[in-house]
């Protein structure tokens, strides 16, 4: 499957982000404020996976500080499963990373997200913590040393 990716690194124009939100919205159920949320990030950096004009999967992270990437939400429209975006969209945020001159990168996740946790684990990640939200919801913390 050929698919085009692009990156940006700020706020992508408002088209492009609609496509984020509707895709997080399908996928999630929820979409709370991501543009006002995604504004105070300090150094945004977003993937999207396109197919033609829709956008089919995305990935969203930023700094913590200099050495250490959050990679905070993303997604692949359920219909394109499968066919590798999720990992295209990890390689190339990762390459970044590295380019960058990151050191680690962080995500969470939670059980009901296993194809993410799995995912992960296969890609180099380790578990280094869990807990319970506010929400009583338990999360996953994983991290991957990017020194290579």
């Amino acid at each position: 499957m050929a698919n085009d990716y692009f990156i940006y690194h700020s706020i992508p124009d408002m088209d492009v982000i609609g496509g984020i939100v509707d895709l997080h919205q399908s996928i999630f159920g929820i979409s709370h404020d991501l543009i006002h949320k995604m504004a105070n990030k300090p150094q945004l950096f977003v993937i999207i996976a396109m197919d033609g004009k829709n956008i089919i999967g995305y990935k969203i992270g930023y700094a913590i500080d200099q050495n250490k990437f959050y990679s905070w939400l993303g997604g692949v429209d359920a219909k394109y499963r499968k066919h590798g975006i999720a990992t295209k969209l990890m390689d190339m945020q990762h390459q970044y990373l590295r380019e960058e001159g990151y050191k680690v990168v962080r995500t969470k996740t939670m059980n009901k997200w296993r194809g993410m946790l799995l995912l992960n684990i296969k890609n180099g990640f380790d578990v280094i913590d869990t807990y319970r939200d506010e929400k009583g919801i338990h999360k996953i913390i994983l991290e991957k040393s990017l020194i290579t």
